[in-house]
């Protein structure tokens, strides 16, 4: 009973899918009620999570043969999955319909990823972690070529199944090295594994870890392996973009911290040299290359690369977790996942809106924004210098807490590295905000833009809890630090 109510939000999550699915091939295709039946299954999923995490005592533990791990740490990222697909389907609702009559196909879709970011995040062994990490690859690569007429969406499939392909057929060949040199798939029977390996086996460690990052890097879209996620962003459904730019770096780092900080702990120094390596270099190639771009949904995506760096310096500067620690790595991670998801889906909320009514992604066409959307206008505003980091929204918390563990590990180089990036990123960013306060219209006669009611809503949600952030941080900390019951042991 306590293994199913864990699981719960999963099963609810699932079954949604299978409802959404089964009801959309009955009967009439007018089934315009179903995105709202997918929110349903989506909201009660998050309630359900909400509940476990704050009402029922989790006593970490792997079970069904050591393939899931119950903790708080995977509540977390339950509760992350469930958020997303509540935003996600609120995004699509307006923009889908008028795009593509397979409004069962997408939803089902949405809840099939968002439901394999929460199996992953539980996933304790790599035969979990690989089926969980295929199974949000390959909805993934369905929803971003989903429009089929469409021939970028079409084309960015193609390049976002290619690359993964690639990916993961070399992450699954790290993991047959560490089952080849401790003779088992367990996150936590591979850590005991490698405490006490011969010598002589310890170089196939190394190659392993360099194989698993190709997988890892892929999904959290640190460079060298971004490649396919400018035109994958540029060409998906913007709903889907949204997704990828969230759920799926979510899910990258879920498993990441879970593999990395489970199975092999005992090889930090390794695997912090390597990860703080493409962290600078995520960081500089996102930032640099992003200033150059004239597409707001191509800018968003190298910005994600550069967020990535960000974020995987919180891991590098991992240390075990103790009460009172101010600056710990994996929940400045954790936080700076929550901040990112209230901005960017933010952003991506006003880049649907604008879209939809002008079905222009050119950052230029913003120009008179706030003349024409005030709410557009003074809301992207409040995300991107969330993105930034400025004081008072919740990307300086998020960054303060990642820099802040930096510093504290003395990690200075690194640090300062992520402070001249963050200066970078204001150049862009500020280009756009330069475009919706001080660029004229060309045409003033233009109308103003009036947003559906779930666009506003989602926006209005999103604006508020990256103040929130901002201004009462506390709380949210105390919410990462709760989470942080990972199997080590």
């Amino acid at each position: 009973m306590h293994i199913f109510l864990f699981l719960l939000p999963q099963l609810i999550l699932f079954l949604s899918l299978v409802l959404v699915f089964g009801i959309d091939l009955v009967g009439s295709k007018e089934k315009k009620w179903l995105p709202y039946l997918a929110l349903t299954g989506t909201t009660i999923s998050l309630a359900v999570s909400i509940y476990l995490f704050g009402w029922v005592e989790i006593t970490a533990e792997s079970v069904l043969g050591g393939m899931i791990a119950i903790d708080s740490f995977s509540l977390y990222f339950q509760i992350f999955a469930a958020v997303i697909a509540s935003i996600i389907i609120l995004l699509s609702i307006e923009y889908m319909a008028l795009r593509s009559p397979y409004q069962g196909e997408y939803y089902s879709l949405i809840l099939l990823a968002c439901f394999s970011i929460s199996l992953l995040s539980v996933s304790a062994d790599l035969v979990m972690v690989f089926i969980s990490f295929e199974l949000l690859s390959i909805s993934s690569y369905i929803l971003t070529g989903f429009l089929r007429n469409d021939p970028k969406s079409s084309e960015a499939a193609i390049k976002y199944f290619l690359y993964g392909s690639i990916a993961s057929a070399m992450m699954l060949y790290g993991m047959s090295l560490l089952y080849g040199a401790t003779a088992s798939t367990n996150l936590i029977q591979i850590a005991q594994g490698l405490s006490g390996i011969d010598p002589g086996l310890r170089w196939v460690i190394y190659p392993a870890l360099v194989l698993l990052m190709v997988g890892f890097g892929f999904k959290t879209v640190t460079v060298p392996f971004h490649q396919w996620s400018p035109d994958a962003y540029e060409g998906a459904p913007t709903p889907v973009t949204a997704f990828l730019a969230v759920g799926s770096i979510g899910a990258g780092f879920a498993v990441l911290i879970r593999v990395m900080l489970t199975a092999l702990p005992d090889f930090q120094v390794n695997w912090a040299a390597l990860i703080a390596g493409l962290s600078i270099m995520s960081m500089t190639l996102g930032n640099l290359v992003a200033i150059s771009q004239k597409n707001i949904k191509r800018m968003l995506a190298y910005s994600g690369i550069a967020h990535a760096g960000y974020i995987l310096i919180g891991l590098v500067s991992w240390d075990l977790w103790y009460p009172g620690m101010v600056f710990d790595g994996v929940s400045g991670v954790l936080i700076y996942l929550l901040v990112y998801l209230a901005a960017n889906l933010g952003a991506f909320a006003v880049v649907i809106g604008f879209e939809h009514k002008l079905g222009s992604n050119q950052i230029s066409d913003y120009a008179g924004l706030i003349q024409r959307s005030p709410l557009m206008a003074g809301t992207m505003v409040v995300f991107l210098f969330s993105l930034i980091g400025i004081p008072g929204t919740g990307g300086f918390v998020g960054k303060l807490m990642i820099f802040g563990a930096a510093l504290r590990k003395e990690y200075y180089f690194l640090a300062i590295i992520a402070i001249i990036n963050s200066v970078v990123a204001g150049f862009y960013y500020l280009n756009v905000i330069r475009y919706m306060f001080f660029q004229p219209l060309d045409e003033p006669q233009r109308d103003r833009i009036q947003l559906p009611k779930t666009l506003s809503a989602v926006i209005i949600l999103t604006c508020v809890f990256t103040l929130l952030m901002g201004l009462f941080a506390q709380p949210f900390i105390q919410f990462v630090q709760a989470s942080l019951g990972l199997i080590t042991s």
